[in-house]
């Protein structure tokens, strides 16, 4: 009975909300409030009656149950606020967890900044993408163009048929010879490259493919920081 009461005082007092915004609307201002605001309390009362009332016709003798329910959804509704005000927070920490794990994971920042944290073998594994394909590469400083092993230049597309091993090339196996190509696209986390200077080696001559100093030198810097390789984009 006296949930009744209470919902026919306040099904009273929207009443009369209703029937002055109906005849103040012109005048600018009621009890205080712009017309608008007015109009937006009136209205979230309407929906909080509505949204009581069906709680309380749901649940009837229940009202423990629903007010749990209720501080549950709370709870719920702060835990999604806080996730989306710190959304780009709680994002740096998740791909920074990620590179952690997955070493060659580009971590992108703002400001065209891009992090790589060291492999467990002490090398900075970077994974690219060339031509559109995931490639595999080691960051090197030692190596002045992108080379690419026979496998990766198969990934990306290249025409193997067709390459001329003219260039004189040192590697850990000694002296070689590689193919000059020219790379579409080389993309690293958010900095991407076009028509890239690069080579391919000869068979059996390379195991991993080199991030060398023709992507390199087209960056505005290229540093480690500790465990981290730090790639800055033009």
């Amino acid at each position: 009975m006296m949930r009744s009461r209470l919902l026919w005082v306040l099904l009273l007092l929207l009443g009369i909300g209703a029937l002055v915004l109906v005849l103040r609307h012109d005048q600018g201002t009621i009890a205080g409030f712009e017309t608008g605001d007015f109009a937006s309390l009136i209205y979230k009362i309407a929906l909080l009656i509505f949204i009581g009332g069906a709680v309380l016709a749901l649940f009837r003798e229940r009202i423990a149950e629903a007010f749990q329910a209720a501080i549950f959804w709370v709870v719920i509704g702060l835990l999604l606020a806080v996730g989306y005000t710190y959304r780009h927070d709680l994002r740096d920490i998740g791909d920074r967890v990620l590179s952690e794990l997955l070493p060659g994971r580009a971590v992108s920042r703002s400001g065209g900044i891009v992090e790589i944290a060291r492999g467990n073998r002490g090398e900075f594994a970077v994974i690219a993408e060339i031509n559109g394909a995931r490639i595999s590469t080691v960051y090197d400083t030692g190596a002045s163009a992108v080379v690419l092993t026979q496998e990766a230049a198969k990934a990306a597309g290249l025409p193997l048929d067709f390459l001329n091993y003219s260039v004189a090339v040192e590697t850990a196996n000694g002296r070689t010879r590689a193919a000059p190509v020219t790379l579409d696209r080389i993309k690293v986390g958010g900095i991407t490259e076009r028509a890239v200077p690069a080579l391919i080696a000869q068979p059996g001559q390379l195991r991993t493919s080199l991030l060398g100093m023709s992507f390199l030198s087209r960056l505005k810097s290229s540093e480690v920081r500790g465990d981290r390789l730090v790639l800055r984009a033009n």
